[in-house]
């Protein structure tokens, strides 16, 4: 795991750790499934091993550190700040652990988990997954622009 960590700068993986150890604190039974991709991780808070059913997850990228709410499409955000506009997750981008001490976070978090459809452990501590994604990705499609302008040429050319 430090070497997924380790690729990003020093602030992020700095926060990376902070969020971590806050999220552990608030679900200490949680899996931490962790997915590597090709210009991010994923860490993944899940009452099990199967990292669709996490509630939250951390991702950290080149771009700064975020906190996703899975199935967070329906929460109550009086303060506006969740970001996103998926089917079913949102986010929140971290600054700072003063980003995680808000007392919305909190609230936010705690709403989450309550909704939560597979419940968690009670006791014990669940462990670290790590999974690796890139080594199965496929090379990227071409945009969808870039393949109707080189339809469109291929047309004028007939």
């Amino acid at each position: 795991m430090r070497g997924l960590v380790a690729k990003f700068a020093p602030v992020h993986q700095r926060l990376v750790g902070e969020a971590r150890r806050w999220l552990r604190k608030r679900l200490p039974t949680a899996h931490e499934v962790v997915y590597e991709y090709r210009d991010c991780f994923v860490i993944s808070c899940s009452p099990n091993e199967r990292g669709y059913e996490a509630v939250l997850a951390i991702r950290a990228s080149a771009d700064g550190v975020r906190l996703y709410f899975n199935r967070g499409k329906g929460l109550p955000d009086p303060a506006k700040l969740l970001r996103g506009a998926g089917a079913q997750t949102r986010w929140i981008p971290l600054k700072g652990a003063s980003t995680l001490a808000r007392p919305e976070v909190a609230s936010l978090v705690d709403e989450v988990i309550a909704r939560n459809r597979v419940p968690f452990a009670r006791t014990g501590r669940g462990p670290v997954v790590i999974r690796s994604v890139s080594a199965r990705q496929r090379r990227r499609r071409r945009p969808a622009a870039a393949a109707d302008a080189r339809r469109a040429r291929e047309r004028r050319r007939r």
